[in-house]
């Protein structure tokens, strides 16, 4: 039975000491308000060491205090640090760095970049699958391979529907639906996906088939996809991943690697790239088993004060040669997104533990770098630009339960476009898979027809008629399917419905990146969310 879609709503290890803000004898839960400006420090750190030692390379380099680019060569981390400025309140800073990036930034450059890295901050194949690197000025490169990860391929919707829904084009979101639908089809018998496919034969190259490295972000897009587009026929999809991935590499709250057409184990290990997938759990309203897993992952954190890249389950230790933790967000995600679910205090002592962890072990004199070994707190002489836009936000917004980002709907901005009023900020902002928001709302408002504007004014007056004196927003899930007006007294037939259609104008486009809106009393906010004017 699909679970209720849930819109979302806006560790110390072993070895460091009892800290301000801990459980007391009493069990009080970490302080909120101390965490939140302990955590603004951190990224204030890394990011002035950054301006101050890095910039304009990609990424700062702590150790050596100097930068180096990585993928791409167009000051990502400045980029991905962009919009944690704004949630963290600093507004004019935020101005100044995009003034910076629109006149120092170009794209126009000869560099092989990583299609899935470049488009979360080259489709032309006989598949629709897209290659994994594509030259910035040249395209792909004529010996490219064709062997590409699986979330390469499935980790576009979010970002080109969005390019869509704002530019009129809807290439953008054509082609990403289109590798989505290729990799569906690709499943094995047992309904599983491999880690690496030939996109040029639609071959399984890699048959290890699990949640985590190279195939996580596939499936955290079909979830988002689906509710940022209020596509059912998405989230259909992931339901049905979910039922195969839970029968065939789910053992004891934990998630194994398994041959994906017979689903037998071939790696017993957590990779901590997997540490996303309890929060995924929480947005299809499955907290309870998101809560056992994450309190697994949990476990692990507190052995060594990180998540090591892999984990041996059947040994509870690291692996050889993936001992590291590069300062990744994934489980720091999981718990905003609990939190926000549950209130559950653990997932503040997660926080908690997070912050005294990343200070003691990983904080140098020009940022924070990653650690090489969690055995011994080695570290390695690299800040990936994920932990400004992922790590420290996450914090953030868990020790910040007012923040923007967590709007409910109780707030939002009135927008005055040519075509009338438009409401944005309302919340349930989507972040892509590098933890940028998304607000839903501009979608709504930036539609590509007009005849988009009529179907939802046609929707929205039928709704009003029949629930005029009723002032509160109304939720839908995606087991329901789009929303339909109920059935009764003051409901229009589906033949007059039909019969007015037939008068309108035809279909035309508008001008881009302009917002029709709906120029009367009923607001389409977000998600199916509506506000109704009580006069």
């Amino acid at each position: 039975m699909p679970f209720p879609l849930l819109v979302p709503l806006g560790l110390l290890c072993a070895l460091l000491p009892l800290h301000h803000g801990a459980p007391g004898p009493g069990g009080t839960a970490p302080d909120p308000a101390h965490y939140r400006e302990r955590v603004k420090a951190m990224f204030y750190h890394a990011y002035d060491s950054y301006l101050e030692n890095a910039f304009p390379y990609d990424e700062l380099r702590p150790l050596t205090c100097d930068g180096h680019d990585t993928w791409g060569s167009f000051s990502l981390t400045l980029i991905d640090a962009l919009d944690t400025l704004l949630i963290l309140g600093n507004v004019s800073e935020f101005q100044r760095v995009v003034e910076v990036l629109q006149d120092n930034v170009d794209f126009d450059i000869d560099v092989n970049a990583s299609v899935f890295e470049t488009n979360i901050r080259a489709f032309q194949t006989p598949t629709g699958m897209p290659y994994g690197t594509v030259n910035l000025l040249h395209g792909v490169n004529p010996g490219e391979t064709p062997v590409t990860c699986t979330a390469g391929i499935g980790t576009f919707i979010v970002e080109f529907a969005t390019l869509s829904s704002l530019t009129g084009d809807p290439v953008f979101e054509d082609v990403a639906r289109v590798a989505l639908m290729r990799l569906w089809e690709s499943r094995s018998d047992i309904g599983l996906v491999g880690n690496h496919i030939d996109v040029l034969t639609g071959k399984w190259v890699a048959q290890d088939s699990g949640i985590g490295a190279g195939v996580d972000s596939y499936f955290e897009y079909l979830v988002k996809g689906a509710i940022l587009l209020q596509d059912k026929k998405l989230m259909a999809m992931f339901l049905e991943y979910n039922k195969a991935i839970r029968n065939y590499t789910r053992f004891d709250d934990w998630y194994l690697w398994v041959q994906m057409y017979k689903g037998t184990v071939s790696m017993p290990v957590f990779q901590s790239l997997e540490a996303y997938w309890p929060g995924l759990q929480s947005l299809i309203g499955d907290i309870d088993n998101a809560m056992r897993t994450f309190l697994n992952y949990y476990t692990v954190w507190k052995q060594f004060g990180g998540l090591p890249e892999f984990y041996n389950i059947p040994q509870g230790y690291t692996v050889e040669k993936r001992e590291g933790y590069p300062l990744r967000p994934e489980l720091i995600e999981s718990a905003m997104y609990l939190y926000r679910a549950t209130g559950d205090p653990t997932l503040l002592e997660l926080g908690r533990d997070a912050v005294e962890s990343i200070e003691k072990i990983s904080k140098v004199e020009c940022g924070f770098a990653t650690i090489k070994d969690l055995r011994d707190h080695k570290l390695d002489n690299r800040m990936e630009s994920f932990f400004l836009a992922e790590t420290v936000k996450y914090l953030y917004l868990l020790f910040d339960p007012t923040n923007f980002i967590h709007n409910n709907g109780s707030t939002f901005d009135a927008v005055i476009t040519p075509y009338g009023e438009c409401i944005l900020g309302a919340g349930g902002y989507i972040f892509n898979t590098e933890a940028h928001p998304i607000d839903p709302a501009a979608l709504h408002c930036c539609q590509r027809l007009k005849e988009e504007q009529w179907e939802v004014e046609d929707l929205m007056r039928e709704f009003y008629s029949l629930k005029r004196n009723r002032s509160r927003f109304q939720k839908k899930t995606m087991s329901s399917g789009p929303w339909q007006p109920p059935a009764g007294p003051g409901t229009s037939s589906s033949e007059n419905q039909d019969e007015a259609r037939e008068k309108r104008p035809t279909k035309q486009k508008i001008p881009l990146l302009s917002c029709p809106s709906q120029p009367f009393t009923s607001k389409l906010a977000l998600l199916g969310q509506v506000f109704l004017d009580s006069s």
